[in-house]
């Protein structure tokens, strides 16, 4: 790599495509896989110089990248293509929820945006252990994911992953640490030993058709057919590795599975807040005065107050913590007024 950090990169996968949108980052893309589809506009924005096992190089080269991003020994030949022409290549070859975290941070380092990189893991962290708590002391139904139909393939690890962290249980988890489709080849009988209770469905891209499903021979005795729960979950949202799976492909397997969704993961740069209790305390002068020092409308680094004061003013409800990252450079810990505070502050005298 000539430049760093690279000016110019071609996504051959969509993961990285939609990591550096994210992260805003997105005109240094200058070239995408014909599969990339989010955001939407990278359609519209960006040349498509691949397929996912093939690529055409000449027309990556005619793009002068300074730095091209693949993705598994699936892609093995096009590096080796890029390589021999002199061009800087990164192979991302994760398989599960961690794998996908540490290419989000990944990307940030390569494009110097490690900061913001770091609030978007977090953020997609926090939610899928909020996810998770909130699936405990639920009923888990059994899930069989198929990957593929002829054969039939059970899901990778990240999908398996995801299906656990909604409430259900995979009825494959042996399978899913296998990289290879190949290794994940599973057949109709054990399927119909394993009685899933809700059948999740993304054909690689081919439309699902749960008729020919519930069809499979002896397959009408098992619970998720008997039910109607077999559900299809498009590919681009649950079978690429990246931010798709931990947003849009978690909230299908919800739905799937009955589970409420929570609220989405803000994007760097929004403000998340907790809530905080009433406050049944008298407002002191110092208090007062620690507390004007906070803007009305904005919020405070907590390093600009001392330790012991904050401890006492969040407990008491008076200052609620906030992460913000207002001009996506780094992520603060700050600590805005409370509406309480603010009436308080506004109804006269302090009390001793």
């Amino acid at each position: 790599m000539h430049r760093f950090p690279p000016e110019r990169i071609v996504c051959l996968t969509e993961e990285t495509v939609e990591t550096l949108y994210l992260l805003g980052e997105q005109d240094r893309i200058v070239g995408v896989s014909g599969y990339a589809v989010r955001p939407p506009q990278v359609r519209r924005e960006k040349p498509r110089v691949s397929a996912f096992t093939s690529a055409d190089i000449p027309k990556v080269l005619a793009l002068e990248p300074d730095l091209v991003l693949i993705f598994s020994d699936l892609q093995a030949g096009i590096v080796a293509d890029l390589v021999r022409a002199g061009v800087a290549v990164h192979a991302f070859n994760h398989r599960d929820v961690a794998g996908i975290l540490a290419m989000i941070r990944t990307v940030g380092a390569l494009v110097e945006a490690r900061d913001k990189a770091e609030a978007l893991a977090a953020g997609y962290e926090d939610r899928l252990a909020q996810v998770a708590a909130q699936a405990r002391g639920r009923p888990r139904p059994r899930v069989y994911f198929e990957e593929w139909d002829e054969p039939l393939i059970s899901c990778i690890g990240w999908v398996s992953e995801l299906v656990r962290i909604a409430g259900g249980d995979d009825v494959f988890p042996e399978l899913a640490d296998q990289a290879a489709a190949k290794d994940r080849i599973v057949a109709p009988q054990a399927v119909l030993a394993a009685a899933p209770e809700v059948i999740l469905a993304s054909w690689c891209g081919k439309m699902v058709v749960p008729s020919r499903i519930a069809s499979r021979p002896g397959w009408s005795d098992i619970p998720a057919v008997v039910q109607g729960r077999i559900v299809e979950i498009k590919s681009p949202l649950i079978l690429q590795p990246g931010p798709a799976a931990l947003t849009d492909g978690l909230d299908a397997i919800l739905q799937a599975l009955g589970h409420p969704l929570l609220e989405a993961v803000p994007s760097p740069g929004v403000v998340r807040q907790e809530a905080a209790s009433p406050p049944p305390w008298p407002l002191t002068e110092r208090h007062r005065t620690l507390l004007l020092r906070v803007p009305d409308e904005g919020w405070i680094e907590g390093a600009r107050l001392d330790a012991r004061s904050l401890e006492v003013l969040v407990r008491r409800g008076w200052l609620r913590r906030v992460h913000c990252d207002p001009l996506g450079r780094r992520r603060y810990d700050g600590f805005q007024r409370t509406r309480a505070a603010r009436e308080a502050l506004a109804g006269g005298m302090p009390s001793p």
